[in-house]
């Protein structure tokens, strides 16, 4: 049966209540950006304007890049669980206050929120590198590149019609009650952030120049890449729709393009060997570019987006599969953070980008530039990739060639 290997991923202890809580847990996090966006904006809210909650939004960001790393850090000298314990008692003051606030103190707030946000994301990594065996850990990240995908989808649908049938102040609430129940949930469940092996080993502090090399920096740089073209396609398709008049159909447009990234990193999780991440991003990139010349009707701008999307899923999940092998155990958390920074980094640059292109040459061009990006930044980590040298160990051997 084709389900079967997931089948045996998800037979493994742990692994089954991991994804299915990091999924759960996923859904208020995704919700957090949208639901700050809303509440500026909205009459029940702030009732400001966009250029103002893009400010929170944007204060926000800047706290989760700096802080992902930071708490992958102390995950990996302190343990899972202080982390946790301070993250989400953060998020229930800050949830819990934030209606209330002003403009000018809620931007401010907004930064040490983000920065001490839930690190949901790189904790489910970081505790599936350590449950899933080697072997299968291109099937257990597809799987939850998968089920992010699946948080994403709904994250950001609820928090919308949240506030259209409540109001944002009760949205909030939701958000912030969600957040705090994730954070409990993940306390409760208390992963391990390392494997048995790794436990037997000496404990100590991994030097970052034994792990952060130019390899893993470009790594890092495609990362970036993955995530500017994935938002750029996405903002390129809403303003095609929205100028040919199909509105309405936005919603469904999007759920078909997640659902090829769905279809994508099911089978990718099948396959009996890897790609490497430089070729599945540089694909997504070369496969990008060419659609918008397809024009204004959204039927043949979703077959166009076919190729690149099925790729979506296991160009990410590929990046994370090779942080979990590169880097030592007691530095994964770190380093899983910083990948998330770098998820971070590539969506925020690319709303802006991405925007003045469209509101100038038009969206067309947009699809191109970002595809363009992506094979730039691929080129420019190549050099880097191919002179690594990785120990010759099962938690660090690596392709060294794209």
């Amino acid at each position: 049966m084709a389900v079967e290997p997931y089948r045996r991923l998800l037979a493994l202890p742990g692994v089954r209540s991991l994804l299915l809580v990091g999924m759960l847990a996923r859904i208020p996090t995704t919700a957090v950006s949208i639901t700050l966006t809303m509440h500026v904006v909205d009459p029940s809210g702030l009732g400001l304007n966009y250029v103002q909650a893009g400010l929170v939004t944007a204060a926000s960001t800047v706290g989760m890049a700096v802080g992902s790393p930071l708490a992958g850090k102390f995950v990996d000298s302190h343990g899972l669980r202080p982390v946790l314990a301070v993250t989400t008692l953060a998020q229930v003051v800050f949830w819990s206050t934030a209606w209330l606030m002003p403009f000018p103190l809620l931007l401010a707030a907004s930064v040490p929120a983000g920065l001490l946000t839930l690190p949901v994301f790189s904790v489910i990594r970081q505790c599936l590198t350590a449950l899933v065996p080697v072997e299968q850990r291109r099937m257990g990240f597809s799987l939850d590149s998968m089920l992010v995908e699946l948080s994403y989808m709904a994250g950001p649908a609820l928090a919308i019609a949240g506030v259209s049938l409540l109001g944002s102040v009760p949205t909030m609430a939701v958000v912030g009650a969600g957040l705090a129940v994730s954070g409990t949930t993940l306390l409760v469940l208390n992963p391990p952030v390392r494997s048995a092996e790794e436990l037997r080993e000496p404990a100590g502090r991994v030097p970052r120049r034994q792990w952060l090399t130019p390899a893993l920096l470009g790594l890092f740089g495609t990362v970036m890449a993955a995530t500017f073209v994935l938002t750029a396609t996405e903002l390129s398709l809403v303003a095609t729709m929205q100028r040919g008049g199909d509105t309405a159909w936005i919603g469904l447009a999007i759920t078909v393009w997640c659902a090829y990234s769905l279809a994508g990193g099911f089978v990718y999780g099948m396959l009996p060997r890897g790609l490497s991440p430089l070729i599945l991003i540089g694909a997504m990139g070369v496969l990008t570019i060419p659609v918008g010349l397809v024009g204004g009707n959204w039927h043949w701008l979703l077959l166009a987006l076919l190729p690149a999307g099925v790729l979506c899923a296991p160009a990410l999940s590929s990046t994370i599969e090779t942080v979990s092998r590169w880097v030592p155990a007691g530095a994964r958390g770190e380093a899983m953070g910083l990948h998330g920074t770098a998820l971070l980094v590539g969506v925020g640059c690319a709303s802006p980008v991405a925007g003045a292109i469209i509101d100038g040459p038009g969206p067309g061009w947009a699809f191109a530039a970002a595809g363009l990006v992506s094979v730039i930044m691929v080129l420019v980590a190549l050099p880097f990739w191919r002179r690594a040298t990785v120990a010759a160990t099962p938690e660090r051997s690596v392709s060294t060639s794209a």
